[in-house]
Protein backbone atom coordinates (compact mmCIF):
# COMPACT_ATOMS: atom_id res chain seq x y z
CA UNK A 1 0.00 0.00 0.00
CA UNK A 2 1.69 3.25 -1.21
CA UNK A 3 1.82 6.08 1.40
CA UNK A 4 2.80 9.57 0.34
CA UNK A 5 5.87 10.73 1.49
CA UNK A 6 4.45 14.26 3.25
CA UNK A 7 7.41 14.82 5.74
CA UNK A 8 10.12 14.38 3.02
CA UNK A 9 8.42 16.48 0.37
CA UNK A 10 7.81 19.33 2.89
CA UNK A 11 11.37 19.05 4.10
CA UNK A 12 12.55 19.48 0.91
CA UNK A 13 9.96 22.07 -0.19
CA UNK A 14 10.42 24.41 2.71
CA UNK A 15 13.56 23.71 3.77
CA UNK A 16 15.93 22.44 1.69
CA UNK A 17 14.88 24.31 -1.80
CA UNK A 18 13.94 27.02 0.30
CA UNK A 19 9.95 28.00 -1.27
CA UNK A 20 9.75 31.16 1.63
CA UNK A 21 11.52 32.70 -1.52
CA UNK A 22 8.04 32.62 -3.53
CA UNK A 23 6.05 33.74 -0.52
CA UNK A 24 5.15 37.51 -1.20
CA UNK A 25 5.57 38.05 -4.93
CA UNK A 26 3.14 40.01 -6.68
CA UNK A 27 2.68 36.94 -9.64
CA UNK A 28 2.07 34.20 -6.51
CA UNK A 29 -0.54 36.32 -4.21
CA UNK A 30 -2.10 33.25 -2.81
CA UNK A 31 0.71 30.88 -2.00
CA UNK A 32 1.99 29.94 1.48
CA UNK A 33 3.46 27.73 3.55
CA UNK A 34 0.36 26.60 4.52
CA UNK A 35 -1.13 26.68 1.67
CA UNK A 36 1.15 24.37 0.16
CA UNK A 37 1.09 21.88 3.07
CA UNK A 38 -3.21 21.75 2.94
CA UNK A 39 -2.61 20.99 -0.62
CA UNK A 40 0.01 18.23 -0.30
CA UNK A 41 -2.32 16.73 2.66
CA UNK A 42 -5.49 17.07 0.43
CA UNK A 43 -3.16 15.32 -2.26
CA UNK A 44 -1.62 12.93 -0.48
CA UNK A 45 -5.60 11.94 0.64
CA UNK A 46 -6.44 11.55 -3.08
CA UNK A 47 -3.24 9.40 -4.08
CA UNK A 48 -3.78 6.91 -0.91
CA UNK A 49 -7.40 6.41 -0.78
CA UNK A 50 -8.45 7.10 -4.82
CA UNK A 51 -5.88 6.53 -7.03
CA UNK A 52 -3.20 4.12 -5.40
CA UNK A 53 -6.38 1.19 -5.17
CA UNK A 54 -6.95 0.99 -8.83
CA UNK A 55 -3.60 1.36 -10.01
CA UNK A 56 -3.58 -2.83 -10.16
CA UNK A 57 -6.85 -2.80 -11.71
CA UNK A 58 -5.49 -0.01 -14.94
CA UNK A 59 -2.92 -3.12 -15.08
CA UNK A 60 -4.67 -5.50 -15.13
CA UNK A 61 -8.02 -4.61 -17.16
CA UNK A 62 -6.24 -1.63 -18.99
CA UNK A 63 -7.76 0.45 -21.66
CA UNK A 64 -9.99 -1.22 -24.09
CA UNK A 65 -10.71 -0.02 -28.18
CA UNK A 66 -14.09 -0.35 -29.96
CA UNK A 67 -15.62 0.52 -33.04
CA UNK A 68 -17.43 3.59 -31.15
CA UNK A 69 -14.32 4.77 -29.33
CA UNK A 70 -11.80 3.57 -26.64
CA UNK A 71 -13.59 2.65 -23.39
CA UNK A 72 -11.41 3.00 -19.94
CA UNK A 73 -11.76 0.66 -16.68
CA UNK A 74 -14.97 2.10 -15.11
CA UNK A 75 -12.80 2.55 -11.44
CA UNK A 76 -10.73 5.12 -13.72
CA UNK A 77 -13.80 7.08 -15.31
CA UNK A 78 -14.86 7.59 -11.35
CA UNK A 79 -11.78 8.36 -10.13
CA UNK A 80 -11.40 11.13 -12.88
CA UNK A 81 -14.55 12.47 -12.18
CA UNK A 82 -13.52 12.62 -8.61
CA UNK A 83 -9.88 14.55 -9.99
CA UNK A 84 -12.21 17.27 -11.47
CA UNK A 85 -14.65 17.80 -8.58
CA UNK A 86 -11.48 17.90 -5.99
CA UNK A 87 -10.19 21.07 -8.45
CA UNK A 88 -6.73 19.31 -9.13
CA UNK A 89 -6.64 20.18 -13.16
CA UNK A 90 -7.05 23.74 -12.11
CA UNK A 91 -4.26 24.05 -9.61
CA UNK A 92 -1.45 25.07 -12.03
CA UNK A 93 -3.52 27.40 -14.68
CA UNK A 94 -3.52 30.45 -15.17
CA UNK A 95 -6.50 31.82 -12.63
CA UNK A 96 -7.92 34.13 -16.08
CA UNK A 97 -9.76 31.28 -16.98
CA UNK A 98 -10.70 29.33 -14.01
CA UNK A 99 -7.11 28.01 -12.69
CA UNK A 100 -5.61 28.56 -9.35
CA UNK A 101 -2.15 29.88 -10.15
CA UNK A 102 -0.25 27.32 -8.10
CA UNK A 103 3.97 27.50 -8.64
CA UNK A 104 5.46 24.61 -10.58
CA UNK A 105 7.19 24.03 -7.28
CA UNK A 106 4.33 22.91 -5.50
CA UNK A 107 2.29 21.52 -8.55
CA UNK A 108 5.71 19.16 -9.33
CA UNK A 109 5.64 17.47 -5.65
CA UNK A 110 1.75 17.31 -6.65
CA UNK A 111 2.53 15.34 -9.25
CA UNK A 112 5.00 13.08 -7.36
CA UNK A 113 1.76 11.63 -6.08
CA UNK A 114 -0.36 10.86 -8.80
CA UNK A 115 3.07 8.88 -10.44
CA UNK A 116 3.42 7.26 -7.56
CA UNK A 117 -0.16 5.82 -6.70
CA UNK A 118 -1.00 5.81 -10.53
CA UNK A 119 1.15 6.33 -12.91
CA UNK A 120 -1.34 5.86 -15.82
CA UNK A 121 -4.24 7.85 -14.64
CA UNK A 122 -1.90 10.65 -14.17
CA UNK A 123 -0.27 11.27 -17.91
CA UNK A 124 -3.84 12.21 -18.90
CA UNK A 125 -4.04 15.43 -16.61
CA UNK A 126 -0.11 15.54 -17.58
CA UNK A 127 -0.95 15.93 -21.47
CA UNK A 128 -3.92 18.56 -20.79
CA UNK A 129 -1.62 20.92 -18.56
CA UNK A 130 0.64 21.31 -21.71
CA UNK A 131 -1.78 21.62 -23.74
CA UNK A 132 -3.36 24.23 -21.86
CA UNK A 133 0.12 25.55 -21.70
CA UNK A 134 0.17 25.61 -25.16
CA UNK A 135 -2.74 27.77 -25.87
CA UNK A 136 -2.25 29.99 -23.09
CA UNK A 137 1.10 31.18 -24.59
CA UNK A 138 0.85 30.84 -28.19
CA UNK A 139 -2.83 30.83 -29.14
CA UNK A 140 -5.23 33.87 -29.86
CA UNK A 141 -7.53 35.32 -27.42
CA UNK A 142 -10.52 34.01 -28.84
CA UNK A 143 -9.14 30.53 -28.92
CA UNK A 144 -8.04 31.06 -25.27
CA UNK A 145 -11.79 31.83 -24.30
CA UNK A 146 -13.08 29.17 -26.75
CA UNK A 147 -11.14 26.19 -25.15
CA UNK A 148 -9.55 26.88 -21.80
CA UNK A 149 -11.93 27.59 -19.01
CA UNK A 150 -13.23 23.44 -20.23
CA UNK A 151 -10.06 21.90 -20.48
CA UNK A 152 -8.54 23.76 -16.86
CA UNK A 153 -12.00 22.89 -15.41
CA UNK A 154 -11.33 19.00 -16.33
CA UNK A 155 -14.56 18.89 -18.72
CA UNK A 156 -12.50 18.37 -21.66
CA UNK A 157 -8.96 17.01 -22.00
CA UNK A 158 -5.79 17.87 -24.43
CA UNK A 159 -3.17 15.80 -26.24
CA UNK A 160 0.26 16.43 -27.52
CA UNK A 161 -0.07 15.09 -31.25
CA UNK A 162 3.85 14.95 -33.02
CA UNK A 163 4.87 10.94 -34.14
CA UNK A 164 4.44 9.42 -36.86
CA UNK A 165 5.23 5.70 -38.36
CA UNK A 166 8.46 7.70 -40.50
CA UNK A 167 8.60 10.59 -38.03
CA UNK A 168 9.48 9.82 -34.21
CA UNK A 169 12.41 11.86 -33.16
CA UNK A 170 13.03 13.62 -36.22
CA UNK A 171 10.08 15.24 -36.89
CA UNK A 172 11.67 17.01 -39.78
CA UNK A 173 9.71 13.71 -41.58
CA UNK A 174 6.45 14.99 -40.43
CA UNK A 175 3.60 14.32 -43.47
CA UNK A 176 0.53 15.50 -41.90
CA UNK A 177 -0.90 18.10 -44.29
CA UNK A 178 -2.78 21.13 -43.90
CA UNK A 179 -4.72 23.02 -46.48
CA UNK A 180 -6.27 26.43 -45.68
CA UNK A 181 -10.66 26.53 -46.03
CA UNK A 182 -11.67 29.65 -45.02
CA UNK A 183 -10.39 30.25 -41.26
CA UNK A 184 -9.38 27.09 -40.60
CA UNK A 185 -7.79 24.24 -42.44
CA UNK A 186 -8.07 20.86 -42.86
CA UNK A 187 -6.12 18.00 -42.11
CA UNK A 188 -5.41 14.82 -43.38
CA UNK A 189 -2.36 12.28 -41.82
CA UNK A 190 -2.14 9.47 -38.97
CA UNK A 191 -0.31 10.18 -35.83
CA UNK A 192 1.04 7.40 -33.68
CA UNK A 193 2.05 6.78 -29.89
CA UNK A 194 -0.67 9.65 -28.34
CA UNK A 195 -0.92 8.73 -25.21
CA UNK A 196 -5.02 9.47 -24.18
CA UNK A 197 -5.42 9.81 -27.87
CA UNK A 198 -9.04 8.52 -27.22
CA UNK A 199 -10.91 8.04 -23.53
CA UNK A 200 -14.27 8.05 -22.17
CA UNK A 201 -13.65 10.48 -19.51
CA UNK A 202 -14.80 13.36 -21.00
CA UNK A 203 -17.02 14.89 -23.91
CA UNK A 204 -13.90 16.34 -25.72
CA UNK A 205 -10.87 15.76 -26.09
CA UNK A 206 -8.50 18.99 -27.66
CA UNK A 207 -5.43 17.62 -30.14
CA UNK A 208 -2.58 20.30 -30.22
CA UNK A 209 -1.48 18.64 -33.95
CA UNK A 210 2.13 19.08 -35.88
CA UNK A 211 1.34 19.66 -39.54
CA UNK A 212 2.66 21.09 -42.63
CA UNK A 213 0.61 23.58 -44.29
CA UNK A 214 0.83 23.25 -48.24
CA UNK A 215 3.47 24.46 -49.96
CA UNK A 216 5.29 25.48 -46.58
CA UNK A 217 8.99 24.65 -46.53
CA UNK A 218 11.20 21.34 -46.21
CA UNK A 219 12.18 20.23 -42.80
CA UNK A 220 11.57 21.77 -39.26
CA UNK A 221 11.35 24.94 -40.98
CA UNK A 222 7.84 24.32 -42.05
CA UNK A 223 6.07 22.47 -39.47
CA UNK A 224 3.04 24.19 -38.34
CA UNK A 225 0.93 23.78 -35.01
CA UNK A 226 -3.19 23.23 -34.83
CA UNK A 227 -6.09 22.66 -32.75
CA UNK A 228 -7.83 20.09 -33.82
CA UNK A 229 -11.05 19.36 -31.20
CA UNK A 230 -12.47 15.56 -31.16
CA UNK A 231 -15.90 17.40 -31.38
CA UNK A 232 -16.44 20.64 -33.28
CA UNK A 233 -17.55 23.79 -30.75
CA UNK A 234 -19.97 25.77 -31.62
CA UNK A 235 -19.17 29.84 -31.19
CA UNK A 236 -21.59 29.82 -28.25
CA UNK A 237 -19.42 27.07 -26.24
CA UNK A 238 -21.40 24.22 -27.27
CA UNK A 239 -20.73 21.16 -28.55
CA UNK A 240 -21.49 20.57 -32.68
CA UNK A 241 -20.81 17.86 -34.59
CA UNK A 242 -17.48 14.76 -34.69
CA UNK A 243 -14.47 16.19 -36.55
CA UNK A 244 -13.26 13.78 -39.04
CA UNK A 245 -10.54 12.01 -36.37
CA UNK A 246 -10.72 8.76 -35.10
CA UNK A 247 -8.78 6.28 -33.15
CA UNK A 248 -7.44 3.45 -35.52
CA UNK A 249 -6.33 1.38 -32.43
CA UNK A 250 -4.24 1.64 -29.36
CA UNK A 251 -0.99 -0.32 -28.77
CA UNK A 252 -0.02 -3.36 -26.70
CA UNK A 253 2.04 -2.61 -24.27
CA UNK A 254 4.75 -3.59 -21.62
CA UNK A 255 3.68 -1.05 -18.87
CA UNK A 256 0.91 1.63 -18.36
CA UNK A 257 -2.09 -0.71 -19.53
CA UNK A 258 -4.44 2.38 -18.03
CA UNK A 259 -3.15 4.47 -20.28
CA UNK A 260 -4.48 4.49 -24.14
CA UNK A 261 -1.30 4.82 -26.45
CA UNK A 262 -3.65 5.75 -29.77
CA UNK A 263 -3.00 5.69 -33.33
CA UNK A 264 -5.03 8.83 -34.75
CA UNK A 265 -6.24 9.05 -38.26
CA UNK A 266 -6.90 12.45 -39.12
CA UNK A 267 -9.30 13.23 -42.36
CA UNK A 268 -10.51 9.83 -43.28
CA UNK A 269 -13.53 11.61 -45.26
CA UNK A 270 -13.59 15.31 -45.43
CA UNK A 271 -10.41 16.46 -43.22
CA UNK A 272 -10.10 16.97 -39.92
CA UNK A 273 -11.14 20.74 -39.13
CA UNK A 274 -7.81 22.48 -37.28
CA UNK A 275 -7.39 25.52 -36.09
CA UNK A 276 -3.86 27.33 -36.97
CA UNK A 277 -1.86 28.26 -33.29
CA UNK A 278 0.12 31.42 -33.64
CA UNK A 279 1.71 31.37 -37.06
CA UNK A 280 2.37 29.12 -39.60
CA UNK A 281 5.35 27.46 -39.82
CA UNK A 282 6.18 28.03 -36.06
CA UNK A 283 4.92 25.14 -34.83
CA UNK A 284 7.74 23.06 -33.20
CA UNK A 285 8.53 26.28 -31.47
CA UNK A 286 5.05 26.29 -30.03
CA UNK A 287 5.44 22.96 -29.83
CA UNK A 288 8.56 22.81 -27.11
CA UNK A 289 6.48 24.68 -24.69
CA UNK A 290 4.34 21.46 -24.03
CA UNK A 291 7.47 19.26 -24.72
CA UNK A 292 9.94 21.32 -21.99
CA UNK A 293 6.59 21.07 -19.63
CA UNK A 294 6.09 17.27 -20.22
CA UNK A 295 10.21 16.83 -19.84
CA UNK A 296 9.75 18.09 -15.84
CA UNK A 297 6.22 16.30 -15.58
CA UNK A 298 8.13 12.83 -17.04
CA UNK A 299 11.16 13.62 -14.83
CA UNK A 300 9.33 13.50 -11.36
CA UNK A 301 7.21 9.68 -13.11
CA UNK A 302 11.05 8.32 -12.59
CA UNK A 303 12.15 9.16 -9.10
CA UNK A 304 7.85 8.65 -8.31
CA UNK A 305 7.84 5.19 -9.42
CA UNK A 306 11.41 4.74 -7.68
CA UNK A 307 9.81 5.92 -4.37
CA UNK A 308 6.67 3.52 -4.66
CA UNK A 309 9.89 0.40 -5.55
CA UNK A 310 11.65 1.55 -2.21
CA UNK A 311 8.23 1.14 -0.01
CA UNK A 312 7.57 -1.79 -1.44
CA UNK A 313 10.58 -3.50 -0.90
CA UNK A 314 11.04 -1.72 2.35
CA UNK A 315 8.00 -3.48 3.39
CA UNK A 316 8.39 -7.26 2.20
CA UNK A 317 11.93 -7.24 3.42
CA UNK A 318 11.00 -6.16 6.96
CA UNK A 319 8.36 -9.00 7.17
CA UNK A 320 10.01 -11.69 4.77
CA UNK A 321 12.50 -14.06 7.27
CA UNK A 322 15.19 -15.97 5.59
CA UNK A 323 18.94 -17.11 6.75
CA UNK A 324 20.52 -15.34 9.38
CA UNK A 325 22.81 -12.66 8.41
CA UNK A 326 25.76 -11.60 10.40
CA UNK A 327 25.59 -8.17 11.49
CA UNK A 328 24.30 -5.14 13.13
CA UNK A 329 21.34 -3.71 14.36
CA UNK A 330 20.06 -7.19 14.55
CA UNK A 331 16.88 -6.98 16.84
CA UNK A 332 16.71 -7.95 19.96
CA UNK A 333 15.55 -11.51 20.82
CA UNK A 334 15.22 -12.06 16.89
CA UNK A 335 16.67 -15.61 16.04
CA UNK A 336 15.87 -15.05 12.62
CA UNK A 337 15.48 -11.66 11.99
CA UNK A 338 13.70 -10.19 8.31
CA UNK A 339 15.67 -9.65 5.50
CA UNK A 340 15.69 -5.95 5.72
CA UNK A 341 19.00 -7.19 8.21
CA UNK A 342 21.03 -8.70 5.07
CA UNK A 343 23.79 -6.60 4.36
CA UNK A 344 23.41 -6.53 0.63
CA UNK A 345 19.85 -6.20 1.14
CA UNK A 346 19.99 -3.17 3.19
CA UNK A 347 22.55 -2.14 0.51
CA UNK A 348 19.52 -2.01 -1.77
CA UNK A 349 17.38 -0.66 0.23
CA UNK A 350 19.79 2.42 1.00
CA UNK A 351 20.05 2.96 -2.35
CA UNK A 352 16.56 3.44 -3.48
CA UNK A 353 15.89 5.86 -1.04
CA UNK A 354 19.11 7.69 -1.27
CA UNK A 355 18.77 7.97 -4.86
CA UNK A 356 15.49 8.51 -4.83
CA UNK A 357 15.25 11.52 -2.47
CA UNK A 358 18.19 13.13 -4.42
CA UNK A 359 16.79 13.17 -7.41
CA UNK A 360 13.37 14.84 -5.91
CA UNK A 361 15.26 17.30 -4.71
CA UNK A 362 16.95 17.94 -7.63
CA UNK A 363 13.76 18.42 -9.69
CA UNK A 364 12.26 20.64 -6.96
CA UNK A 365 15.18 22.63 -7.29
CA UNK A 366 14.46 23.00 -11.18
CA UNK A 367 11.23 23.83 -10.51
CA UNK A 368 12.05 26.10 -7.87
CA UNK A 369 14.46 28.13 -10.49
CA UNK A 370 11.51 27.72 -13.12
CA UNK A 371 8.93 29.58 -10.76
CA UNK A 372 11.87 32.71 -10.22
CA UNK A 373 12.36 32.84 -13.71
CA UNK A 374 8.71 33.13 -14.55
CA UNK A 375 7.49 35.13 -11.28
CA UNK A 376 10.62 37.28 -10.17
CA UNK A 377 10.54 40.73 -11.51
CA UNK A 378 12.98 41.59 -14.82
CA UNK A 379 16.66 41.65 -13.72
CA UNK A 380 19.79 39.53 -13.64
CA UNK A 381 18.19 37.18 -10.95
CA UNK A 382 15.53 36.41 -13.27
CA UNK A 383 17.45 35.91 -16.15
CA UNK A 384 19.50 33.37 -14.19
CA UNK A 385 17.24 31.43 -12.69
CA UNK A 386 14.98 30.84 -15.58
CA UNK A 387 18.74 29.44 -17.13
CA UNK A 388 19.44 27.46 -14.97
CA UNK A 389 16.06 26.12 -14.68
CA UNK A 390 16.47 25.44 -18.46
CA UNK A 391 19.72 23.77 -17.68
CA UNK A 392 18.49 21.29 -15.52
CA UNK A 393 15.30 20.17 -17.07
CA UNK A 394 17.45 17.38 -19.38
CA UNK A 395 19.07 15.95 -16.40
CA UNK A 396 15.70 16.28 -14.71
CA UNK A 397 14.09 14.14 -17.01
CA UNK A 398 17.21 11.78 -17.71
CA UNK A 399 18.72 11.01 -14.92
CA UNK A 400 15.72 10.42 -12.73
CA UNK A 401 13.97 8.29 -15.35
CA UNK A 402 16.90 6.04 -16.00
CA UNK A 403 16.76 5.85 -12.20
CA UNK A 404 13.54 5.23 -12.07
CA UNK A 405 14.46 1.89 -14.04
CA UNK A 406 17.02 0.73 -11.89
CA UNK A 407 15.58 1.41 -8.44
CA UNK A 408 12.42 -0.59 -9.66
CA UNK A 409 14.75 -3.49 -10.77
CA UNK A 410 16.27 -3.15 -7.46
CA UNK A 411 12.84 -3.44 -5.86
CA UNK A 412 11.92 -6.92 -7.72
CA UNK A 413 15.57 -8.03 -6.97
CA UNK A 414 14.82 -7.28 -2.65
CA UNK A 415 11.39 -9.52 -3.30
CA UNK A 416 13.82 -12.51 -4.62
CA UNK A 417 12.00 -15.02 -6.87
CA UNK A 418 8.95 -13.50 -6.04
CA UNK A 419 9.31 -9.58 -7.31
CA UNK A 420 9.45 -11.61 -10.70
CA UNK A 421 5.36 -12.79 -9.97
CA UNK A 422 2.89 -10.68 -11.10
CA UNK A 423 0.79 -10.92 -7.50
CA UNK A 424 3.24 -9.09 -5.54
CA UNK A 425 3.49 -6.06 -7.53
CA UNK A 426 6.67 -5.46 -7.83
CA UNK A 427 6.95 -6.20 -11.79
CA UNK A 428 4.26 -3.46 -12.32
CA UNK A 429 6.49 -0.71 -11.14
CA UNK A 430 9.54 -2.01 -13.36
CA UNK A 431 7.57 -2.21 -16.47
CA UNK A 432 5.26 0.97 -15.69
CA UNK A 433 8.74 2.80 -15.11
CA UNK A 434 10.35 1.60 -18.32
CA UNK A 435 8.88 4.35 -21.02
CA UNK A 436 9.63 7.10 -18.89
CA UNK A 437 12.99 7.16 -20.08
CA UNK A 438 11.76 7.30 -23.52
CA UNK A 439 8.79 9.81 -23.46
CA UNK A 440 9.33 13.34 -24.88
CA UNK A 441 13.01 12.52 -26.18
CA UNK A 442 15.12 9.66 -25.03
CA UNK A 443 18.05 9.75 -22.67
CA UNK A 444 20.15 10.32 -25.48
CA UNK A 445 18.45 13.42 -26.33
CA UNK A 446 18.13 15.19 -23.72
CA UNK A 447 21.53 14.45 -23.14
CA UNK A 448 22.62 15.78 -26.42
CA UNK A 449 20.31 18.85 -25.94
CA UNK A 450 22.42 19.15 -22.40
CA UNK A 451 25.70 19.87 -24.13
CA UNK A 452 24.61 21.03 -27.57
CA UNK A 453 22.34 23.57 -26.51
CA UNK A 454 22.13 24.08 -22.53
CA UNK A 455 26.17 24.11 -22.11
CA UNK A 456 26.94 24.77 -25.39
CA UNK A 457 24.90 27.82 -26.57
CA UNK A 458 26.69 30.28 -23.91
CA UNK A 459 29.86 28.22 -24.02
CA UNK A 460 29.40 26.97 -20.41
CA UNK A 461 28.38 29.69 -18.40
CA UNK A 462 25.20 28.51 -17.08
CA UNK A 463 26.52 25.39 -15.61
CA UNK A 464 29.60 26.82 -14.70
CA UNK A 465 27.70 29.34 -12.32
CA UNK A 466 25.66 26.43 -10.87
CA UNK A 467 29.29 24.77 -10.17
CA UNK A 468 30.63 27.54 -8.66
CA UNK A 469 27.53 28.48 -6.36
CA UNK A 470 27.36 25.14 -5.61
CA UNK A 471 31.17 24.84 -4.85
CA UNK A 472 30.51 28.19 -2.51
CA UNK A 473 27.38 26.89 -0.89
CA UNK A 474 29.32 23.43 0.25
CA UNK A 475 32.37 25.46 1.52
CA UNK A 476 30.07 27.52 3.62
CA UNK A 477 29.03 24.53 5.54
CA UNK A 478 30.45 24.42 8.98
CA UNK A 479 29.80 21.25 11.66
CA UNK A 480 31.73 19.24 13.81
CA UNK A 481 29.60 16.57 13.12
CA UNK A 482 31.87 13.65 11.48
CA UNK A 483 29.47 12.94 8.44
CA UNK A 484 28.53 16.36 7.57
CA UNK A 485 32.05 17.26 6.83
CA UNK A 486 32.30 13.41 4.63
CA UNK A 487 29.33 14.45 2.63
CA UNK A 488 30.59 18.17 2.19
CA UNK A 489 33.91 16.38 1.24
CA UNK A 490 32.67 13.77 -1.31
CA UNK A 491 30.46 16.42 -3.10
CA UNK A 492 33.05 19.30 -3.21
CA UNK A 493 34.78 16.56 -5.15
CA UNK A 494 31.88 15.55 -7.25
CA UNK A 495 31.47 19.21 -8.27
CA UNK A 496 35.30 19.48 -9.33
CA UNK A 497 34.54 16.23 -11.61
CA UNK A 498 31.77 18.19 -12.85
CA UNK A 499 34.28 20.94 -13.79
CA UNK A 500 36.39 19.35 -15.30
CA UNK A 501 33.96 17.29 -17.46
CA UNK A 502 32.39 20.29 -18.51
CA UNK A 503 35.74 22.36 -19.92
CA UNK A 504 36.42 18.65 -22.02
CA UNK A 505 32.86 19.01 -23.71
CA UNK A 506 32.98 22.58 -24.61
CA UNK A 507 36.72 21.60 -25.70
CA UNK A 508 35.41 18.89 -28.14
CA UNK A 509 31.69 19.24 -29.43
CA UNK A 510 31.61 16.37 -31.25
CA UNK A 511 33.45 13.92 -28.91
CA UNK A 512 30.92 15.35 -25.98
CA UNK A 513 28.02 13.92 -28.41
CA UNK A 514 29.60 10.63 -27.78
CA UNK A 515 29.65 10.82 -24.13
CA UNK A 516 26.49 13.32 -23.46
CA UNK A 517 24.92 10.66 -21.72
CA UNK A 518 27.45 9.96 -18.81
CA UNK A 519 27.50 13.35 -18.97
CA UNK A 520 24.13 13.91 -18.16
CA UNK A 521 24.69 11.15 -15.66
CA UNK A 522 27.36 13.05 -13.98
CA UNK A 523 25.29 16.14 -13.59
CA UNK A 524 22.49 14.30 -11.58
CA UNK A 525 24.92 12.52 -9.09
CA UNK A 526 27.06 16.03 -8.56
CA UNK A 527 23.71 18.08 -8.16
CA UNK A 528 21.79 15.21 -6.50
CA UNK A 529 25.20 15.10 -4.04
CA UNK A 530 25.26 19.22 -3.44
CA UNK A 531 21.52 19.27 -2.34
CA UNK A 532 22.02 15.74 -0.31
CA UNK A 533 25.25 17.18 1.67
CA UNK A 534 22.49 20.45 2.63
CA UNK A 535 20.38 18.17 3.79
CA UNK A 536 22.48 16.46 6.13
CA UNK A 537 23.94 19.47 7.53
CA UNK A 538 20.00 20.58 7.88
CA UNK A 539 18.97 16.96 9.75
CA UNK A 540 22.01 17.91 12.63
CA UNK A 541 21.00 20.97 13.40
CA UNK A 542 17.02 19.99 13.65
CA UNK A 543 17.95 16.67 14.67
CA UNK A 544 16.42 17.06 18.29
CA UNK A 545 13.10 18.65 16.69
CA UNK A 546 11.98 14.81 14.93
CA UNK A 547 14.66 12.97 15.81
CA UNK A 548 13.80 9.74 13.90
CA UNK A 549 13.11 11.34 10.57
CA UNK A 550 16.52 13.48 10.64
CA UNK A 551 18.54 10.08 12.19
CA UNK A 552 17.06 7.92 8.99
CA UNK A 553 18.00 11.27 6.97
CA UNK A 554 21.42 11.75 8.44
CA UNK A 555 21.93 7.58 7.61
CA UNK A 556 21.16 8.55 3.76
CA UNK A 557 23.23 11.15 3.55
CA UNK A 558 26.07 9.03 4.72
CA UNK A 559 25.52 6.44 2.44
CA UNK A 560 25.04 8.66 -0.20
CA UNK A 561 28.30 10.48 0.32
CA UNK A 562 30.42 6.85 0.42
CA UNK A 563 28.69 5.02 -1.91
CA UNK A 564 26.95 6.57 -4.67
CA UNK A 565 29.02 9.89 -5.26
CA UNK A 566 32.23 8.38 -5.99
CA UNK A 567 30.61 7.41 -9.43
CA UNK A 568 30.90 11.16 -10.34
CA UNK A 569 34.77 10.34 -10.64
CA UNK A 570 34.13 7.53 -13.12
CA UNK A 571 31.82 9.16 -15.26
CA UNK A 572 34.07 11.93 -15.09
CA UNK A 573 37.18 10.08 -16.17
CA UNK A 574 34.93 8.72 -19.18
CA UNK A 575 33.42 11.83 -20.37
CA UNK A 576 37.22 13.32 -20.44
CA UNK A 577 38.12 10.32 -22.21
CA UNK A 578 35.56 7.49 -23.60
CA UNK A 579 34.80 9.30 -26.95
CA UNK A 580 37.37 8.37 -29.43
CA UNK A 581 36.53 4.66 -28.58
CA UNK A 582 32.95 5.02 -29.88
CA UNK A 583 33.62 7.37 -32.35
CA UNK A 584 36.37 5.03 -34.05
CA UNK A 585 33.84 1.91 -33.61
CA UNK A 586 32.48 0.70 -36.51
CA UNK A 587 28.98 -0.67 -36.42
CA UNK A 588 29.48 -3.17 -39.03
CA UNK A 589 31.80 -4.74 -37.23
CA UNK A 590 29.97 -5.13 -33.93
Amino acid sequence: MYKAPLKELRFAIHQLIGDERLVGLSDLPDYSTEFADAVLDEAARFAEGVLDPINRIGDRTGAKWTAEGVRMPAEFKAAYAKFVEGGWTQLRAEAEFGGQGAPTLLGTAVEELWASSNLAFKLCPMLTQGAVEAINQCGSQAQKEKYLPKMISGEWTGTMNLTEPQAGSDLAAIRTRAVKEGDHYRLYGQKIFITYGDHDYTSNIIHMVLGRVEGAPAGVRGISLFIVPKVLVNDDGSLGKPNDVRCVSIEHKLGIHGSPTCVLSYGDKEGAVAYLVGEENRGLEYMFIMMNAARLSVGLEGYALAERAYQQALEYSRTRVQGKPKTKNVPDGSKVPPIAYHPDVKRMLLTQKAYTDAARAVALYAAMQLDLGKHLPDGDEKAKAQARGELLIPIVKGWSTELGVSMASLGVQVHGGMGFIEETGAAQILRDSRIAPIYEGTTGIQAGDLVGRKVGRDNGAAMNALIADMQAELEKISSSDAGVAASKAAALEGVAALKDATAAVLKDPEGALAVCVPYLMLGGVVVGGWLTAKAHELAVRQASTDPDFFAAKQQISRFYAANLLPEAQTLSRVVKQGAASILDADPAKL
